[in-house]
C-alpha cells in the first residue's frame, strides 16, 4: 500500500517507524507541522516525524495550511492508496480527504467517543480515569467523531504522568494502527459508527492550566501535576517567584491549606484535604531538583504560603 504519514510530535513516531519498517507499506512522503521555534536556544527545528523522515530520504511536505493549493497538487501526484495520521495538528480540508482510495485514518490516544480533542491522555488523567487506550477511526469532518475500526485498552497507573502514558499509547497505538491499514486493504476490517452517548472533549492544555489548585483535595492536585507533566508543566508562586513542580506523595497529615512546611523528612503543603510531599522543584532559570535542596537554599520563612 502506497501510503503518505501524516504527524508531527514524538507520540507520532512509533508509528511511523513501524511502516518504515513494514513490507506491505510504501511511505511515499511524511506530511508534518513547518519547521519552528522551540528550546531555550530558540532554533528552528524539525518535527519529530519529520526528523525520522529525513533519516530514511523520505520526502517531507510542510504546507503552513493543509488547504494550500501546492500542497494539494503534491499529494494529488503521489497518489497514495491511504494516510495513516498520529498527532499531525491541522484540520484536513474534504478536498484532501477525497485524494486517498482508503481514506484517511487517525490513531487518537483516547477511547472514542470519550476524550475527542488535542489532549485526551491529560483529560484522562486528570478526570482520574482507571482505563483509557486508543483508536483508530475514519476520518471525516467532525472533530474525531468518524467511525472506528480498532481500539486498544491501557491501564492508568497512579503514578502515570501524562507523558509517560502517552509513551505507552504511541507504542501499542502504532501496531494498532498498522493493523488497521492492513485489515483495510484486505477487505477483513469494517469501520462501525461512533456511539452516541459517552462522549467528552479534551481541549489543547492552555500553559495556565499548570496553575496548581491549592484550594482542592489532595487527590485532584496529584491528578492535575500528573497530567501537565511534562507539558506544559505544573506551577505555583511562592514569595512572588514561579516554581514548576514535578509529580507530589500524597500524605495522611493535615496542614492548613497553602500552607509550607520543611522537615528533614521532607517539604510538605496543605491542601483542602491531606497535606503532598513535594518531590522535585525547579525554581525559574534553573534545573529540576530535590526539593529539600531546594527549600535549604531558599530559606523559606515561617508561615510561608503557596498561590
Amino acid at each position: 500500500m502506497r501510503i503518505i504519514f501524516a504527524g508531527t510530535p514524538e507520540p507520532a513516531v512509533p508509528s511511523l517507524q513501524r511502516f518504515i519498517d513494514s513490507p506491505r507499506h510504501e511511505v511515499v512522503a511524511v506530511l508534518t507541522r513547518p519547521d519552528a521555534v522551540a528550546g531555550r536556544g530558540r532554533k528552528v527545528t524539525r518535527s519529530p516525524v519529520g526528523r525520522l523522515a529525513d533519516e530514511h530520504d523520505i520526502p517531507v511536505l510542510t504546507p503552513r495550511r493543509p488547504t494550500e493549493p501546492e500542497f494539494i497538487e503534491q499529494l494529488t501526484a503521489l497518489a497514495p492508496d491511504c494516510c495513516p495520521v498520529v498527532a499531525y495538528g491541522a484540520l484536513l480540508p474534504q478536498q484532501v480527504l477525497d485524494i486517498p482510495r482508503f481514506g484517511w485514518i487517525n490513531l487518537h490516544f483516547s477511547l472514542l467517543p470519550a476524550w475527542r480533542g488535542a489532549a485526551p491522555v491529560q483529560a484522562a488523567i486528570d478526570a482520574g480515569d482507571e482505563i483509557t487506550g486508543a483508536s483508530t477511526f475514519q476520518i471525516e469532518a467532525g472533530l474525531d467523531t468518524g467511525p472506528i475500526f480498532g481500539v486498544v485498552t491501557e491501564k492508568i497507573a497512579v503514578t502515570d504522568t501524562a507523558g509517560v502514558l502517552l509513551e505507552r499509547l504511541a507504542v501499542s497505538g502504532a501496531h494498532l494502527l498498522e493493523t488497521t491499514l492492513d485489515g483495510v486493504e484486505d477487505g477483513t476490517l469494517q469501520a462501525v459508527p461512533q456511539p452516541t452517548d459517552g462522549v467528552s472533549y479534551a481541549p489543547k492544555v492552555a500553559v495556565e492550566a499548570g496553575r496548581i489548585r491549592w484550594d482542592m483535595p489532595a487527590l485532584a492536585i496529584s491528578r492535575q501535576i500528573r497530567a501537565v507533566t511534562p507539558a506544559p508543566g505544573a506551577f505555583t508562586e511562592i514569595g512572588g517567584a514561579r516554581v514548576k513542580l514535578g509529580p507530589v506523595e500524597m500524605v495522611e497529615e493535615v496542614l492548613p491549606p497553602r500552607t509550607i512546611e520543611v522537615r528533614k523528612s521532607g517539604v510538605f503543603v496543605g491542601t483542602a484535604t491531606t497535606a503532598v510531599r513535594l518531590n522535585q522543584v525547579q525554581p525559574q532559570g534553573k534545573r529540576m531538583m530535590a526539593a529539600l535542596d531546594w527549600a535549604r537554599g531558599a530559606r523559606l520563612q515561617p508561615g510561608a504560603v503557596v498561590e
